[in-house]
């Protein structure tokens, strides 16, 4: 149930937009554990003076292409699972839609489940009987 924040400069086309989400699920799915039907994303495209990164700061050196890349997860994964997701992520987006690894700014973020309500004004993940109240009693 990750939840991927992606920020960018403006100025790509839809094209790129698309295939840097679709390409961000696709490594979620296949390194993380994360089922292909569970996509939340949010895409944030800045003007110049909105997206402020350190162009050499522990890698780089970064050009105007700069994505940053927020994961929110609720069940925490290992070091070795985030580490696969961050060459997974370097390696895919390279090839499509071309971004450079030095480029790539990743950062995970656990909570916890109660800390997630999918809809409804309920905590699913903490409710076992959600879908009875979400159903009004019905089934």
């Amino acid at each position: 149930m990750p939840f991927v924040r992606i920020s960018l400069r403006k100025g790509k086309s839809e094209d790129y937009l698309a295939t840097l989400a679709d390409t961000i699920q696709r490594a979620l799915v296949e390194t993380f554990d994360v089922p292909a039907n569970d996509r939340f994303q949010a895409i944030h495209q800045h003007d110049e003076n909105e997206l402020i990164f350190d162009r050499s700061y522990l890698a780089g050196p970064r050009s105007d292409d700069f994505v940053y890349i927020s994961i929110t997860i609720g069940r925490p994964r290992s070091a070795e699972m985030k580490a696969a997701l961050y060459r997974r992520l370097a390696d895919l987006l390279a090839q499509s839609p071309g971004l450079r690894p030095e480029d790539l700014m990743i950062v995970i973020s656990t909570s916890a489940p109660e800390d997630w309500s999918f809809g409804a004004g309920i905590a699913q993940m903490t409710d076992p009987d959600w879908r009875l109240r979400a159903l009004g009693g019905r089934q």
